[in-house]
């Protein structure tokens, strides 16, 4: 963990962005993340449906805050998955200000005290910038951890095809453009993870948030503004059902019946000169 956190607060030089890749969202998905207010009054409105959700087991979920948020905006967020049944945990620290020093033994600690005080491993959710450190964090516990999974989170993609890197670098005092790192970043953990992600995020291009093909990954679009992300109907019932999953009998979500309606699942592809696009189903 502390390897990671040197890295993370790598300061190399920038690296030059490639021809083609995804560039942050613009002035009109930037005005769009007003609609985060409407985005909790739908949610509020769905309770009745949201309500007939499958019931948890009772197994620990850590959920991680966004940059320079806090548990205050991860509440509605854990107060719905204890409602299901299930022990939400907040990260505790405070407001997401990036990987100062302590932040990512601390959140080390707490995945490790959690496995040992409820006796099995804990799903792992993370807002933003702080679905990186569920990332990281299942990579350095595996056996520790259920499943990954991230709201919004650009994992992949050049750190500028994002709104926030410039407010990363004031309040972390890092810099995010470091190649090794990204590429680090870019992997996904040996557990379940899924990526719930938005076209029409106004902060992170979504191309940033979409997991190579693999047997444990998996890429749900939802229609929703970043900031309002964990507080939107859609992305919640995906976090449910995601978390319903009888521990390691773990597959795809599956877009039956109506959810063909709401959801579009994706599969990263590689364009030359490292352009990026996601083919839909």
């Amino acid at each position: 963990m502390n390897a990671l956190r040197r890295k993370l607060s790598s300061s190399r030089a920038p690296v030059p962005e490639p021809h083609g890749v995804a560039t942050a969202p613009g002035a009109w998905r930037m005005l769009l993340e007003a609609r985060a207010p409407f985005e909790l009054a739908a949610t509020l409105a769905a309770i009745p449906w949201l309500s007939r959700l499958p019931r948890g087991d009772g197994h620990p979920v850590l959920v991680i805050p966004g940059l320079g948020a806090n548990d205050v905006s991860t509440l509605p967020l854990r107060r719905f998955l204890d409602q299901l049944g299930y022990v939400t945990h907040p990260w505790g620290q405070g407001f997401n200000f990036g990987p100062r020093q302590g932040v990512l033994q601390r959140c080390n600690d707490d995945v490790r005290a959690m496995f040992a005080r409820h006796a099995q491993p804990v799903s792992l959710i993370g807002w933003s910038l702080g679905g990186l450190y569920a990332r990281e964090l299942a990579k350095e516990l595996p056996d520790h951890a259920r499943c990954v999974i991230t709201l919004g989170t650009p994992f992949t993609g050049h750190p500028q095809a994002t709104n926030a890197w410039r407010f990363y670098q004031f309040v972390s005092g890092h810099s995010p453009h470091d190649p090794h790192l990204l590429e680090k970043l870019r992997q996904a953990p040996t557990v379940p993870t899924t990526s719930i992600y938005s076209r029409s995020d106004g902060i992170v291009a979504w191309q940033c948030s979409i997991n190579e093909p693999g047997p444990l990954t998996e890429n749900i679009e939802v229609r929703a503004s970043h900031v309002g992300m964990g507080l939107n109907p859609l992305a919640l019932y995906v976090v449910a059902d995601r978390l319903a999953q009888p521990f390691g009998q773990w597959k795809p979500f599956e877009k039956t019946a109506a959810r063909r309606w709401f959801f579009r699942t994706h599969l990263l592809r590689t364009h030359p000169h490292g352009a990026v696009s996601a083919a839909a189903s």
